[in-house]
């Protein structure tokens, strides 16, 4: 009323004038009310001249403010604590009259009546309904049909409908107990006004925390804690509520009312501290205990962000509730009027917010999180998909999961003054960065989208199970090439298509990319006829993957093939990759099919048509062998005798197989080429060494007496059995001896 003052004072013109004259001299006759209007005057003048300093000097250090905001502080909580001992003095030691005490009793009496009746009413309807609440509970835990996030809000959500229809039934009983049961029938004394608000706002807010923290239902509670833990919270939580808002709802007002503005505000204030005090010292207390459940729960957490996030938000919470309680405690000294509604409502929105944004990223984990699992039937067809669905799907999540916690910080920001998202967002500023952002993500959708359709459909077409069969080699080769090209074209494309929606000009990326081009041409060259060469091979089809081929002097398997090179795994095992720029000349084993050519040489008395009939043989052998039959395409192929060599008659023969087999199918008829040869009795020659001995004048050649050293085949004898018994047989020797290695002699 004192705040009003100067208005009334001003003239309105009317009949208004004289009331609020009169006013003003009966509060001007009043020496406490005309001191409280001096003190008020005084304030508001020292207020708008720091106002003033602080808009002539706006470079003031931010330690500079803090010292004054304290000091201002400091002062007033002198000036209302001595405002408040004249009060109490002037409340004792006043004239008398000045204190009507069976007034203040009869008040007390019957605000106290509509209190229990109040409070009764809703103990008995919160009984009630508290089968309903069993109920679900119970639906929520073991109901059937949705997801279990979803039955749990919509529980909480009906679960807090009926808490509010229950405050409601309660404040709507009050306010009959006190209009018609208590004082004068039919009306609603001030007192009582004042306590149903209260009563209404306090039990709304605590039906609030009942959301999260429901002790006694595990099916309603919004947060994942223990009943013991939520039960504490919950208790704590609502004193702390209790406390405050009574206290300054209705404590305040009535002591204003009944006693003196100043002991009303003394006591407003005291009633801020002790909340303070009291939460500082739960919130100590706890400290520990919530880092620990913190901790735990962060190990169970699977994505990593998430689990940082909650290790530092446990080493840090109290940190933030010292700070937020500190900043109400700032704001109530300093701004009492407006502090309680601004705390209210910054605190609800701040709550609403972190609560939604845990819901919805709750939701998105364990609708689109979980690791996704496909048909049988399409994880035969497209092995590749689900992997890679696995592999998109939690990146997003996390890029969601930032969006979505960017947008609780700025509500939270924005809900206690520090940041004005509605005129951001007005903004020209944010208007453009919020399009270019969903420009942007629908952008990299459907590049997503387009490459894993497409490779997708790649996938399909080279899986032998999707009905096509094997696909050829060729086709394996350029639908892998492709699948590559693809991949850089559209990481390239989408890349400069989301640079250009964020706004930076690609026009000077994509010339600068185009003379890059250009000197790489020019300085790479070998690069170039690589990259020309490798796409010509491609196309005309020289070689794929699994050919043996020569490339290069190389001859081996093609492992692996690219746009400018091929890499050759050779006999030994020894990896060559090979340019396509030094390749000449494409020698490929593996095309239609294959010969094995063979040339096998006969002594000069052997006939040649049983060494013929011999090879007819063993390839028929050759054609009844299970392993080997199915890659031989033709009848066996003889050409004849081809040379006759110094010691041997060569006959060559050619067998006509499947691409690849020339070599086993090869192996295989030699052996039996050797089998059949040594049956008939037909002699593979070998080098053969004759000794001459000479011949007398008759013509005929005398024996060869050829004389073993006796002392070295002692020596052999006695290391050796069978060199002992060798010594009794006698060393003469025929005219003509084969040169062999292992016989020592001496002519």
């Amino acid at each position: 009323m004192l705040a009003t003052l100067p208005a009334m004072a001003q003239p309105s013109g009317g009949g208004g004038q004289a009331p609020a004259n009169a006013t003003l001299a009966d509060l001007l006759e009043n020496p406490e009310t005309r001191q409280q209007l001096i003190d008020q005057l005084r304030g508001a003048a020292s207020e708008s001249g720091a106002e003033q300093a602080a808009t002539e000097s706006p470079s003031l250090s931010l330690p500079r403010q803090l010292a004054e905001t304290t000091s201002r502080i400091a002062g007033e909580l002198g000036s209302q604590l001595g405002q408040v001992l004249d009060a109490v003095t002037g409340l004792f030691a006043g004239p008398p009259g000045t204190f009507d005490l069976a007034a203040f009793t009869s008040a007390a009496i019957n605000l106290g009546l509509v209190i229990l009746a109040t409070v009764a009413l809703l103990i008995a309807v919160r009984r009630l309904a508290r089968p309903l609440f069993t109920r679900l509970s119970q639906w929520s835990l073991t109901g059937q049909g949705l997801q279990p996030l979803l039955r749990l809000v919509l529980c909480v959500v009906v679960a807090a409908l009926i808490d509010a229809l229950v405050v409601a039934l309660a404040y709507l009983g009050g306010n009959l107990v006190a209009t018609f049961a208590v004082g004068e029938s039919g009306e609603l004394s001030t007192r009582a006004s004042l306590f149903l608000n209260a009563f209404l706002v306090i039990e709304l807010l605590k039906a609030a925390v009942r959301m999260l923290f429901a002790s006694r239902y595990e099916g309603l509670r919004l947060l994942p804690i223990a009943a013991a833990d939520a039960s504490y919270w919950n208790r704590w939580i609502a004193r702390l509520i209790g406390l405050t808002g009574y206290g300054l709802m209705v404590v305040v007002p009535l002591v204003n009312a009944y006693v003196s503005p100043a002991l009303g505000e003394g006591a407003g204030t005291l009633i801020m501290i002790g909340a303070y005090v009291y939460a500082v010292a739960v919130v100590l207390r706890n400290r520990r205990r919530l880092r620990d459940g913190l901790n735990r729960k962060a190990g169970q957490t699977t994505m990593a962000a998430s689990r940082v996030s909650l290790q530092l938000f446990a080493r840090t919470w109290h940190l933030f509730a010292l700070a937020y309680f500190t900043v109400v405690l700032v704001l109530t000294l300093t701004r009492p009027e407006e502090a309680l509604p601004f705390v209210l409502f910054a605190t609800l929105q701040t709550l609403a917010a972190v609560l939604v944004g845990m819901l919805v990223s709750s939701f998105l984990t364990q609708t689109i999180g979980r690791r996704i699992r496909l048909s049988d039937d399409l994880r035969r067809k497209l092995p590749m998909l689900e992997a890679r669905l696995n592999r998109y799907v939690p990146n997003a999540l996390r890029v969601i999961r930032m969006v979505i916690l960017a947008v609780v910080v700025m509500v939270v920001l924005s809900a206690w003054g520090a940041f004005d998202l509605g005129a951001w967002y007005a903004s020209e500023a944010g208007r453009s960065l919020i399009g270019k952002g969903v420009s942007v993500f629908v952008i990299l959708v459907v590049a997503a989208a387009v490459w894993l359709a497409l490779a997708s459909l790649i996938e399909h077409k080279l899986n032998p199970e999707t009905g096509g069969g094997v696909p050829s080699a060729r086709a394996q080769t350029l639908l892998s090439l492709f699948r590559n090209a693809l991949a850089i074209a559209l990481i390239t494309m989408t890349a400069m298509i989301v640079l250009s929606e964020i706004g930076i000009n690609i026009g000077p990326l994509i010339a600068g990319a185009g003379v890059l081009g250009l000197a790489i041409g020019f300085g790479a060259q070998k690069l170039v006829q690589d990259i020309i060469t490798g796409v010509f091979i491609q196309v005309e089809n020289a070689m794929n993957t699994g050919d043996v081929i020569t490339v290069g002097g190389v001859t081996g398997v093609a492992e692996k093939l690219s746009i400018r090179s091929v890499g050759i795994r050779d006999l030994s095992g020894t990896y060559h990759i090979v340019p396509f720029s030094s390749v000449d000349t494409v020698s490929n084993y593996m095309r239609d099919f294959a010969y094995h050519v063979g040339e096998y040489g006969i002594a000069y008395r052997e006939s040649i048509d049983e060494a013929i009939q011999a090879l007819n043989e063993a390839f028929d052998a050759l054609k009844e062998d299970e392993e080997y039959k199915a890659c031989l395409l033709e009848p066996l192929e003889v050409a004849g005798v081809i040379a006759l060599a110094d010691s041997s008659v060569n006959i060559r023969v050619r067998i006509k197989t499947t691409p690849g087999d020339q070599w086993a199918v090869g192996r295989a008829y030699n052996r039996l080429v050797k089998l059949h040869l040594d049956a008939a009795g037909i002699e593979i020659p070998f080098p053969h060494t004759t000794l001459y001995f000479g011949e007398d004048k008759d013509g005929g050649a005398p024996p060869a007496n050829v004389r073993v050293i006796r002392q070295q085949a002692r020596e052999r004898a006695a290391s050796s059995d069978e060199a002992r018994h060798a010594l009794t047989a006698d060393t003469q020797a025929p005219q003509e001896v084969h040169n062999q290695e292992d016989y020592d002699g001496e002519s």
